[in-house]
């Protein structure tokens, strides 16, 4: 049954905030030189050119600082606000933003709600947050609003619909196999709530809080629908999406701490392999529908 806007909501809120405290552990999130070329690529992909210098960027569902810090510390950005509705994910980065010295504002808001006026923004981006949004229409209308006459809208890492499904072979595979694998490592079984008594509420929710699998066209039409203009859609990752995604599922079923430093080592740099293959063979020749994320552009007219 579809969950109301409302329970949606709710559940975003209460998973993202429980997620903040070892969010930037759980999927690697830095702000040193791999951290920034990291960012710096995908917004380059999803711009199809270098980026500029933008004197003001809004972030959409920041969560804990991944893409603003890095743009920041590159000096993509010279200013930025931060937005997301969970207060908890503000919170940790804020922590890290006064860590590095980088002046943040935040602001806890709905993206089809924004408290900001017109044509504040020079750049409105995000990063695997559309997908979250249940009001795709009135999120894409106000980052029409509140960016100035040729403003740039940028988003990525949004999940595909055919991705979506192809990521399902590796995290099955993964999950026959994790018996095997917690063995060879010597690690334990994880225990969700750390006292044998089954998931827990993070776990849960995590089932919840992902609405909307995309193909090119939806997000072509949200971005049109809107009155961008120069709407531009690519694919991004399919072999690391696969590497990545199987040893995430893999290291989700063991207890953290147990998780051996050489497997660590193994799966991100393999992984960092594995995007150059995407990036130089693959992500040139097949189309945007068949990666793992989509990444999309566009420009407010002037």
């Amino acid at each position: 049954m579809p969950q109301s806007p409302e329970t949606i909501r709710e559940a975003n809120v209460r998973y993202h905030d429980l997620a903040a405290l070892h969010y930037d552990s759980k999927w690697g999130i830095n702000y040193d030189g791999v951290g920034r070329a990291q960012v710096i690529g995908k917004l380059r992909k999803a711009l199809g050119r270098e980026p500029e210098t933008f004197d003001r960027a809004l972030e959409i569902g920041a969560g804990t600082g991944y893409f603003t810090l890095n743009l920041m510390r590159a000096g993509v950005v010279r200013e930025a606000v931060a937005t997301d509705i969970s207060p908890g994910m503000l919170s940790t980065l804020s922590e890290s933003a006064r860590a590095l010295g980088l002046p943040v504002e935040t602001a806890v808001c709905e993206a089809s709600s924004l408290p900001f006026e017109d044509g504040s923004f020079d750049l409105v981006v995000g990063h695997a947050v559309l997908h979250h949004l249940p009001d795709l229409r009135g999120a894409f209308g106000e980052f029409r609003r509140v960016l100035r006459p040729g403003g740039v809208v940028a988003f990525c890492g949004e999940p595909s619909r055919h991705g979506d499904r192809i990521s399902a072979w590796p995290k099955r595979g993964a999950m026959a196999v994790a018996p095997l694998w917690r063995t060879l490592m010597r690690a334990g079984e994880r225990r969700s709530n750390g006292n044998g008594a089954g998931p827990s509420e993070e776990d849960l929710l995590e089932g919840v809080v992902d609405v909307h699998a995309f193909t090119p066209t939806e997000l072509t039409s949200h971005a049109r629908g809107a009155g961008f203009e120069d709407v531009r859609v690519s694919g991004e990752e399919l072999a690391a999406s696969l590497f990545g995604w199987a040893n995430r599922t893999l290291e989700a079923t063991a207890e953290p701490s147990d998780v051996p430093w050489i497997w660590r080592m193994y799966a991100y740099r393999g992984y960092l392999l594995l995007q150059r293959l995407d990036r130089s063979l693959l992500e040139p020749r097949l189309p945007p529908a068949l990666f793992y994320n989509l990444l999309v552009s566009a420009r407010a007219p002037y």
